[in-house]
């Protein structure tokens, strides 16, 4: 991954967003959505990773108190296996842990293996079922949450000093 910048994304990526988009969800955010997330949504944080100046991936966050709700994370088909994903969530969460947010919470679909252990890696943990929740096949999805203050007890348990 020493090749891929990932940095806050602006207006400029809402093209190569909603590419990403298209090509990795079968019921995509509109443009529109996504123009809207970058330019007027107060409460919307988004990073894009760039592999020799394409947009290969993307994550977005809504900023609510001291939660983030992610809204989307998603590597563009052909980048994928190549830990970018892990790169984005990465920087996504250490950026807003900064910033004041404890809580990180998301929905996954319940067969998307790869995201699910993903997520897992950073400490979100399943906390309950949206029934039904993706439109297209009525899937359900696991709400997962991830507590600062339950992964900080967990490293401090794990550190060998």
């Amino acid at each position: 991954m020493a090749d891929v910048i990932i940095r806050q994304a602006d207006i400029k990526d809402a093209g190569d967003i909603y590419e990403i988009e298209t090509l990795c969800f079968p019921d995509p955010w509109s443009m529109e959505s996504i123009e809207y997330e970058l330019e007027e949504n107060p409460r919307a944080f988004y990073v894009v990773a760039e592999h020799s100046g394409q947009v290969v991936g993307y994550a977005g966050l809504w900023w609510i108190e001291d939660e983030g709700h992610i809204t989307n994370v998603a590597v563009r088909p052909g980048f994928r296996n190549r830990k970018i994903g892990e790169g984005i969530v990465s920087v996504l969460l250490d950026f807003t842990l900064q910033e004041g947010i404890r809580h990180h919470t998301l929905e996954v679909r319940r067969s998307n293996e790869p995201a699910i252990g993903l997520y897992e890696k950073f400490g979100f943990e399943v906390e309950g079922v949206r029934k039904g929740y993706y439109q297209h096949n009525k899937e359900d999805a696991l709400i997962m949450w991830r507590h600062a203050e339950d992964n900080e007890e967990k490293q401090e348990q794990n550190d060998p000093r």
